[in-house]
């Protein structure tokens, strides 16, 4: 099976058996990587990343990962190029083209990445739009693998929260796509878009995978091997939302309670990160002030910080999984 040359834009772009591919060839790359036998096939390569939406983990993801692999990265912020502003998406494709052998893009329309693959030469990568987070589900799910009782059986997995956002659809869809039993698990008014439930379940039909949405948490979590939430408010939402977020989300939050609610002793706890756990950020300490979670938002700080928690793995996976994108695609 080959990959070379294609996008990155979405998870149902891609068969089963190609994102098991890309499973396998990460777990590969990260063992080599530790053992120091990491072979470098990117050598003489270059990547633009295009960043609309600020980041840290997709950022150094891609930088490490291109030059562990050999090759070299530019990145383009709002500040430092013209995208979008005093050049069109569709010429930036065909400029960037020339220069260089492949561009991730980060930001909020699915549309303009749409339109920066369809004028570009080259393979484009998805680092997040407000619709999709491709690179994300990659990570989660090497991360279940490596902590699944029988990874090589369905992955039991909740997400609980707003569900209507970029986590929530790639969760629900990518889970469709590889015969998952996925749970969302939010009031009905933070469900994913009818066209993106109607995408999962056409995928299921195939793969078998099993999809519940509910907004009752003894239907959603028993059972589940792992507990998945996200933030409230996704960046560039108004500071205003948080009111009815927390109002909705609050019996939501995942603590000690929700992940015993499992009835597995083993079950783990994952977040995309950054997490509101504590008041360690300007964000956290002002939620905390004003609706009263001193103790974390979407999640409490003692399940964030317990054994459960393998939020860190997932992080460090987005490495992983976004190397074995640019090697299957470039090398």
């Amino acid at each position: 099976m080959t990959l070379v040359g294609r996008d990155f834009l979405r998870e149902a772009d891609f068969t089963p058996d190609e994102m098991g591919s890309l499973l396998d060839l990460a777990a590969q790359l990260k063992a080599d990587r530790k053992s120091g036998r990491e072979e470098p096939r990117l050598r003489g390569r270059q990547l633009a990343l295009i960043f609309e939406k600020t980041s840290t983990r997709t950022r150094v993801s891609f930088e490490v990962a291109m030059r562990d692999q050999g090759g070299h990265v530019t990145v383009l912020d709002p500040a430092s190029s013209q995208v979008g502003h005093k050049e069109s998406v569709a010429d930036t494709a065909r400029v960037l083209s020339r220069m260089f052998d492949a561009i991730e893009f980060r930001g909020s329309s699915h549309a303009d990445i749409e339109e920066l693959a369809r004028f570009a030469d080259v393979p484009v990568y998805n680092g997040l739009t407000d619709q999709w987070h491709p690179t994300q589900m990659l990570a989660d799910f090497l991360t279940m693998r490596e902590h699944a009782a029988d990874p090589s059986g369905p992955l039991r997995y909740a997400y609980l929260g707003d569900a209507r956002n970029n986590v929530g659809n790639s969760l629900l869809v990518m889970g469709a796509l590889m015969g998952s039993d996925v749970r969302i698990v939010a009031p009905p008014d933070l469900w994913p878009a009818h066209d993106v439930r109607a995408l999962a379940d056409l995928l299921a039909a195939q793969t078998g995978a099993r999809i519940t949405l509910t907004d009752d948490l003894r239907e959603g979590v028993p059972g589940a091997e792992f507990v998945h939430t996200d933030v409230w408010v996704s960046m560039g939402e108004p500071a205003e939302t948080w009111a009815e977020r927390v109002a909705l989300l609050r019996p939501y939050r995942v603590d000690s309670a929700v992940m015993a609610m499992t009835g597995l002793p083993g079950a783990k706890f994952m977040h995309c990160l950054p997490a509101y756990h504590d008041q360690g950020s300007a964000v956290g300490r002002a939620v905390a002030r004003d609706f009263g979670l001193p103790d974390g938002v979407e999640v409490s700080d003692s399940v964030f910080e317990s054994p459960a928690s393998v939020v860190f793995d997932q992080a460090e996976n987005r490495m992983h999984t976004i190397k074995a994108v640019l090697v299957a695609t470039l090398a």
